[in-house]
């Protein structure tokens, strides 16, 4: 990414600077010298302008070669936990689906006469 900033100096005072727009001036530069032709009078620019760019890089290019086995393993465990957290790629998986209840012998419940009200 690159910037620029733009300054307007009036003699050594910092009037403006922006980074996205053209600077304000003071209004100096709208004062022209009188052209008298028994007087001529030389007027000093004091005001000027001063640009300041900051060039970025254009070309990026990231490698997978800097990281270490340690940075990859978890970048690869939090993808997969993530992509099926939100994808809802985990089942409700029940261990005992194929196994039977056992058989009743007793009514519990009518034997110790206890009941839900």
């Amino acid at each position: 990414m690159s910037f620029t900033v733009d300054m307007h100096y009036c003699g050594k005072t910092l009037v403006d600077y922006s980074l996205f727009n053209k600077v304000a001036s003071c209004g100096m530069e709208t004062m022209q010298p009188v052209d008298i032709d028994s007087c001529s009078t030389i007027v000093d620019k004091c005001c000027k302008e001063e640009n300041i760019t900051i060039e970025g890089q254009d070309i990026l290019k990231n490698s997978f070669e800097k990281f270490s086995y340690h940075q990859l393993v978890f970048v690869a465990t939090y993808a997969y936990s993530q992509y099926y957290f939100y994808e809802g790629g985990i089942e409700n998986i029940v261990p005992f689906v194929d196994y039977s209840p056992p058989f009743l012998i007793q009514d519990i419940h009518v034997l110790f006469e206890t009941f839900l009200i």
